[in-house]
């Protein structure tokens, strides 16, 4: 849920701030147009309102426009504490580890997050989405049993010939409510009337222009856009501009109809007479509102009653012309906005099928790898898989099938599927196809280890077993038999009368590699674990206090650790945050995701003046590689600096990297 609100909130911070420019822009153009006729202004506003509900999709759908400065005023994250997401699929749930240094120690379930403000945030807008599309629908059902129950008004030959007048060429169903209900207009394919049963005792006149006023929402097809108009504050209902153009609209929408009553020949006194005895006699349902359009509502009246009665004011109904330039204008002014987005300048990628058509002229594999290592560090990993396949046709016809530098390649694809987040059996596939292609080898020693992890997730002990020792095998002596040997011990674990043999062969994977290296670091991390299942808490924790230390020894190594000249910041006393310009999502160590292991791992840093992060420091780990992994990916944000006083500072900031497996 932290990660949900992480995304989401710079995407509500982003429409609030697109949002506020549209309106504020419609506001404009309907003040200069201030002298025209109400439909005019009422196009305005309903044009608006179509660009809100576009403005999201556009946002996703258009191109980002290259505006160096957009982060300034639509930053990705507005908070000091950063958020990422490693994912990674598995066939069993999650086991959450805690923090350093007892990183070793098996929780009994996954942690319940905690709801910060972002999310609560994120849940108070939607909430508010939820109640008004409910009630919009509820309107909407209210009014439908209200048409299914309505008697056929008395006068249809009447209603038939003003709406012909009115230039309505299809039927308009007109139907009788109850005593006393104000005259209303809803639907959208199908419009109906309705009227008070009691209008059989108005006087001729008054009948007239009431059937007048609401056949002309029916000219103007006012019901679909008051639902549209409806539904575009209820996505923004927190924007106090959005309920300022609501009340516009309902203003302009009613006048339009007003003139286009007064334009058929009606009186303007006598109208304005009618429409004050309609309010102040007739009661509409509130419920009904969200759904219908009602004559009169006391709230618009003395604007109205004055525009009905103010001869020089102007009339005209635009044409289709107008409509037509009104929705240019709306895509000419939401489409540019739309698109701006916080961004900086990518890495030019080299051209995926220019690069084969010259490596397969050369015969030269070695130039498709180069092009697909570029992709995958951009993560564009389809283009990388299609390169890498490439490289792997030429090293077949240049070597063989079954030779050793075709199963390289192959072991290349399966660590790209790894990598790219492909599904398990595809990587299992390539790492079966080199270990066939040549056996056993020191070149497939890491092929046999990753088929013995997927035997272990679906519980073949005895066939991981079986991988991982001809992996020990053909490993070279060192880290990679420890490795093998820690793997090894991981699976003995799960069988039978397998705990002694598990803990010879972690301490000798222990033996096997360098002390302060990352691959002892995790068998420390794995022998703790196996301790702590043997009630030997005392030595884990020596163990996991090892391990952390190992782990952030190779973290302060690997990091940048640029120290920031002078003093570092922090947020407040005129220093303004820092904001992600880009950022990359970290990935799952294979060990980890083998083991299911998932947490959250807290770091701090200084986002340089530069944009860039360094001085890394582990406050909360989770071990088995994904501190590293972490550490990895924040070192390739980009950030905007924080000021003060307007000129970049250092600052001091806190990165939530969290670990979720699916």
């Amino acid at each position: 849920m932290a990660n949900l609100s992480g995304l989401a909130l710079p995407i509500l911070v982003s429409a609030a701030l697109k949002s506020t420019f549209v309106l504020g822009a419609a506001w404009l153009v309907a003040l200069a147009m201030r002298a025209r006729s109400a439909a005019a202004r009422h196009l305005v506003w309903t044009a608006a309102a179509a660009a809100l509900l576009a403005l999201p999709f556009l946002s996703v759908a258009l191109q980002a426009l290259p505006i160096g400065r957009a982060a300034a005023i639509l930053p990705v994250n507005l908070g000091l504490v950063f958020h990422a997401t490693g994912t990674a699929g598995v066939d069993a749930p999650a086991v959450a580890m805690p923090s350093s240094p007892g990183a070793g120690k098996r929780a009994a379930g996954a942690p319940v997050p905690r709801l910060d403000w972002k999310t609560w945030l994120m849940l108070f807008w939607a909430a508010g989405v939820a109640l008004s599309l409910i009630r919009m629908l509820s309107a909407c059902a209210a009014m439908w049993r209200m048409r299914r129950r309505a008697a056929p008004y008395p006068e249809p030959d009447r209603a038939r010939a003003l709406a012909a007048a009115l230039g309505i060429r299809h039927e308009v169903e007109v139907l009788e409510t109850a005593r006393g209900s104000m005259p209303m207009t809803f639907g959208l394919l199908r419009p109906a009337i309705f009227m008070p049963c009691d209008a059989g005792s108005w006087t001729g006149p008054k009948r007239q222009m009431v059937l007048l006023h609401e056949l002309a929402h029916v000219r103007r097809g006012d019901v679909a856009t008051h639902l549209m108009a409806r539904l575009a504050l209820s996505l923004y209902w927190w924007n106090p501009l959005a309920w300022t153009a609501w009340r516009e609209f309902l203003k302009e929408r009613e006048r339009a109809a007003d003139d286009l009553v007064l334009n058929s020949g009606a009186g303007a006194a006598e109208y304005a007479g009618h429409l004050l005895e309609v309010a102040r006699t007739m009661h509409a349902a509130p419920a009904t509102a969200w759904a219908a359009i009602a004559m009169a509502r006391p709230s618009q009246l003395e604007g109205r009653l004055v525009a009905i009665l103010d001869t020089r004011r102007n009339r005209q109904q635009p044409g289709r012309l107008a409509a037509a330039v009104a929705a240019l204008l709306a895509i000419a002014v939401v489409a540019p906005v739309a698109a701006v987005q916080s961004q900086e300048e990518q890495a030019v990628a080299p051209d995926v099928e220019a690069a084969i058509r010259a490596a397969n002229g050369q015969k030269n594999h070695e130039m498709l790898e180069r092009a697909a290592s570029a992709f995958e560090k951009l993560r564009k990993y389809p283009e990388a898989l299609k390169l890498r396949e490439a490289a792997l046709a030429i090293r077949e016809q240049a070597s063989g099938p079954q030779s050793v530098d075709y199963a390289v390649g192959l072991i290349q694809l399966g660590d790209l599927a790894r990598k790219g987040g492909g599904k398990t059996g595809d990587a299992e596939s390539y790492y079966a196809r080199a270990v066939a292609a040549v056996g056993d080898r020191a070149e497939t020693a890491s092929a046999l280890l990753y088929l013995s992890m997927g035997a272990y997730r679906t519980h073949d002990f005895d066939k991981a077993i079986e991988y991982a020792q001809r992996a020990r095998n053909v490993s070279p002596a060192g880290p990679p038999t420890g490795k093998a040997m820690t793997w090894m011990g991981q699976i003995r674990e799960k069988q039978e009368g397998g705990a002694a043999d598990a803990e010879a062969l972690y301490t000798g994977a222990l033996l096997q590699e360098d002390a302060n290296s990352a691959h002892a670091a995790l068998t420390m991390e794995v022998y703790a674990r196996f301790l702590r299942g043997q009630d030997r808490a005392g030595e884990a924790e020596i163990m996991e206090t090892r391990a952390a230390n190992v782990r952030k020894t190779l973290i302060a190594a690997v990091a940048s650790q640029r120290a920031a000249n002078g003093q570092v910041y922090r947020v407040g006393n005129g220093t303004t945050p820092p904001s992600v310009l880009k950022k990359l999502e970290p990935e799952y160590t294979e060990e980890a995701r083998a083991e299911k292991i998932a947490g959250t791992v807290l770091l701090s840093i200084v986002i340089e003046t530069d944009g860039s992060a360094s001085s890394f420091q582990i406050l909360k780990g989770v071990g088995f590689g994904l501190d590293e992994k972490a550490v990895e990916a924040i070192g390739q944000w980009k950030f905007k600096p924080g000021t003060k006083d307007g000129v970049p500072v250092p600052v001091q900031a806190q990165i939530e990297v969290n670990f979720r497996l699916l």
